[in-house]
């Protein structure tokens, strides 16, 4: 098992494919709409991007298929696995060190 600082920092499709994830298994259709709404439309991917990204995460064991896919074979569920949850904290725990740090130097935002 890789350590988390290994793989971090995330991309945002990969950041927010994890965060969508986090509470509830998704579909790939429901995930791409979940980063939409968790980016305010910043981060809007495509199926390529997203299966693309989802095929990685799970050779590189973030997620995993559901059990929940094979009630329904058009759909593929999708969960994060133990690993996963590790890789999103440390990701977060980065993100608001930098958030502080550049609170504390008093960089403006729009």
């Amino acid at each position: 098992m890789r350590k988390t600082n290994d793989v971090t920092p995330l991309t945002p499709a990969v950041f927010y494919i994890l965060l969508a994830l986090m509470g509830s298994e998704r579909h790939g259709y429901d995930i791409m709409g979940q980063v939409s709404e968790d980016s305010g439309g910043t981060v809007t991917m495509g199926p390529g991007t997203l299966y693309g990204s989802l095929d990685r995460m799970m050779e590189s064991g973030f997620v995993e298929r559901s059990p929940h896919s094979t009630q329904d074979p058009r759909r593929i569920y999708y969960r994060l696995t133990a690993q996963g949850k590790r890789v999103l904290a440390a990701e977060v725990d980065r993100l608001l060190l930098a958030a502080k740090v550049a609170q504390e130097r008093k960089v403006k935002t729009a």
